[in-house]
C-alpha cells in the first residue's frame, strides 16, 4: 500500500483535512481558499493528509492539487468523480498520492480497472461506500482504505448513525475512514470508537474563521465528560462549555438521573451503571462492578453498543490513593481518567496520565447533583488548555 494507508494506519484517530471552496449541499464555503497556504496550515496542526477537490462543480481545479504539493510534503487525496485511467495519469502527475473511487458511480468491473491502474502508478485508492451493499462490494474488491460516507450525493442528506454502523461492520484489517458530517469532537470520536481509523473534515473547516486551529480542535484529545447530570439546563451548559460526553448516571445515589435527558448531536450521551446495565438510548454505556457496602467499585469499561472501547481509571469509592495517577500512566490502550478531578487539578493530571478523555462530577458542584456552571467552565477550560 502506498503513503496515504501509511499516514492513516498509525496509532490513533487521524484526520484528513479537506479543501474545498464550495459543496453542492452546502453552497459557498470559501471562495478565496489558497490549496497552498492551507495544505501547509493543515500539515503544521497535524493533518495525517489533505484532501484536495479538483472539480469544478466544488471550485476546485487541477491546480489546487498543484498548488498543495508544492506547499507540503503529507500525502495528497485527490477528490473527485473518476472513471476513466487517464485521469489518474494526470493526478499522479499534479501530485496525488490517492484518489477517491467512488463506487456509487463505478460498477465493479470499472472500480477494478481503476484501482488497479492506480496501483501501477503507486496511488492508494480510497474507495467509497454510502450503504451496505457498497461496503460489501468494497470488502470483496479488496479496497483499502475504505471510505464510509454519511451523506446520501442523492439527497445530501446526513444520516450519523448508519455511518457509524456501517464503520462497525466494515473489516478490521482495512484502514476504514469516517466522510462528512463531523463539525465536533465528539463526532469524530463516535466515528473513532465505532472503529475508525481516519476522519475526513472539509465543510467544518473551510466555514470556520481559522480553519488550521478548527483542526486542531477537533483533533485534540483529552475529550472532557462531565457526569452525574441530573437537570436540563446543566446538560445544557455542560455543552456551551465544550463538553464531549455528558454522562447520566443510574445507581443508588443523590447524581442518580431522572431519565436520559436531551443531549445536541455535537456531543454524545453517557448512561453510567453498577452491575448490570440497562437497556438504554444513550451513545455510550459506562459500567462498574457491584462492590458490598460501596456505591461502586473502583474502576469501569465503557462500551460501544455492548463492544468495550475504553478502560475508566478511577479512584475507589470515597476512598483516595496516592497511586492512582501513577497507575492510570501505565494503563495500556483508550484510558478515561475519573477519580476527584476538578478545575485545579485536572490539568496537571492530563500532563501526566494524557488520557483519551477526563471525568468529573462530584468537583462541579453546588450541591449533590446540581452542577455549578462556572466550576463547570472552568474544568473544561483547564482540561483543554
Amino acid at each position: 500500500m502506498g503513503r496515504l494507508r501509511d499516514a492513516l494506519a498509525r496509532p490513533g484517530l487521524a484526520t484528513i483535512a479537506e479543501v474545498k471552496r464550495r459543496s453542492p449541499s452546502a453552497g459557498e464555503l470559501r471562495r478565496d481558499a489558497d490549496p497552498g497556504r492551507l495544505a501547509a496550515a493543515f500539515a503544521s496542526s497535524g493533518a495525517a493528509a489533505v484532501s484536495v477537490l479538483v472539480d469544478e462543480r466544488f471550485g476546485g481545479t487541477l491546480g489546487d492539487l498543484v498548488a498543495a504539493r508544492s506547499a507540503t510534503e503529507i500525502p495528497l487525496l485527490a477528490k473527485g468523480f473518476f472513471a476513466r485511467e487517464q485521469e489518474l495519469d494526470a493526478l499522479h502527475r499534479a501530485g496525488a498520492d490517492a484518489v477517491l473511487l467512488l463506487l456509487r458511480d463505478l460498477d465493479d468491473a470499472r472500480a477494478r480497472t481503476m484501482m488497479e491502474a492506480a496501483a501501477r502508478l503507486g496511488l492508494d485508492t480510497l474507495v467509497e461506500a454510502h450503504d451496505a451493499a457498497e461496503l460489501e462490494r468494497a470488502t470483496v474488491l479488496g479496497a483499502d482504505p475504505i471510505g464510509i460516507n454519511a451523506r446520501d450525493l442523492e439527497s445530501f442528506r446526513i444520516d450519523r448513525s448508519s455511518q457509524l454502523e456501517l464503520v462497525a461492520r466494515a473489516p478490521r484489517d482495512r484502514v476504514v475512514v469516517a466522510e462528512s458530517g463531523i463539525w465536533s469532537r465528539a463526532q469524530g470520536a463516535a466515528a473513532e470508537l465505532a472503529g475508525a481509523d481516519a476522519i475526513l473534515v472539509g465543510s467544518a473547516l473551510m466555514r470556520a474563521g481559522d480553519p488550521a486551529e478548527k483542526l486542531a480542535e477537533l483533533a485534540s484529545r483529552p475529550l472532557v465528560k462531565v457526569c452525574g447530570l441530573t437537570r436540563q439546563e446543566d446538560v445544557d451548559a455542560a455543552v456551551d462549555a465544550g463538553a464531549d460526553l455528558c454522562g447520566f448516571i443510574f445507581a443508588d445515589t443523590p447524581r442518580r438521573a431522572p431519565r436520559l435527558l436531551d443531549v445536541p448531536d455535537r456531543a454524545l450521551s453517557v448512561a453510567v451503571y453498577v452491575g448490570e446495565p440497562a437497556e438504554t438510548e444513550a451513545d455510550l454505556v459506562q459500567v462498574y462492578e457491584s462492590e458490598r457496602g460501596k456505591v461502586r467499585g473502583r474502576d469501569a469499561v465503557l462500551l460501544r453498543a455492548g463492544v468495550p472501547v475504553a478502560r475508566v481509571v478511577d479512584l475507589p469509592w470515597e476512598e483516595a490513593d496516592p497511586d492512582h495517577l501513577v497507575r492510570a500512566a501505565a494503563a495500556a490502550g483508550r484510558i478515561m481518567l475519573a477519580g476527584r478531578l476538578g478545575p485545579d487539578n485536572v490539568r496537571a493530571a492530563v500532563e501526566r496520565v494524557n488520557p483519551w478523555a477526563v471525568d468529573a462530577a462530584s468537583r462541579l458542584e453546588s450541591e449533590p447533583g446540581v452542577k455549578d456552571h462556572d466550576r463547570v467552565r472552568a474544568f473544561v477550560g483547564a482540561a483543554r488548555r
